[in-house]
């Protein structure tokens, strides 16, 4: 197996993770970033795990639904209200776990089939590391 690695670099999101019991059940904001260590078993005909020139679906991906968005959980008591606010507020992203965690395993869920598609499933994505800051992250390996 191959790994190569692209990061993506200051995403502005907020996050609020309303179990919690203390500040981070308010919304707040990082500036994240994303690793992602795409693999495969047979380089394309390029040489390449995955070529970074191709990879601009993510990059839309990440500006359509995290960019400037405030991700909560899909079991947030203030959900209603939430959704009430989205577009005017903010824009809302809900997912089912909005800890670094739950943000981590949802891109996955979402950007690995289609990184499967672009490369014809010869590529997938291998790890995910998910930094809230310099000091905090979270990788998700499937």
């Amino acid at each position: 197996m191959l790994t190569c690695r692209k990061v993506y670099a200051d995403i502005p999101f907020a996050h609020r993770q309303h179990r919690h019991s203390g500040h981070c059940a308010h919304i707040h904001g990082h500036s994240w970033s994303l690793s992602l260590t795409f693999a495969c078993k047979e380089l394309d005909r390029h040489g390449f795990v995955v070529d970074f020139g191709g990879l601009g679906f993510i990059r839309e991906w990440i500006d359509q639904y995290l960019d400037h968005a405030c991700v909560v959980g899909a079991d947030d008591p203030e959900l209603s209200w939430l959704k009430s606010k989205n577009g005017s507020v903010f824009k809302l992203f809900v997912i089912e776990n909005a800890s670094a965690e739950g943000i981590a395993r949802h891109l996955h869920a979402q950007l690995d089939p289609l990184v499967r598609a672009k490369t014809e499933g010869r590529g997938w994505i291998a790890e995910i590391e998910l930094h809230e800051d310099s000091r905090n992250s979270v990788r998700f390996v499937p």
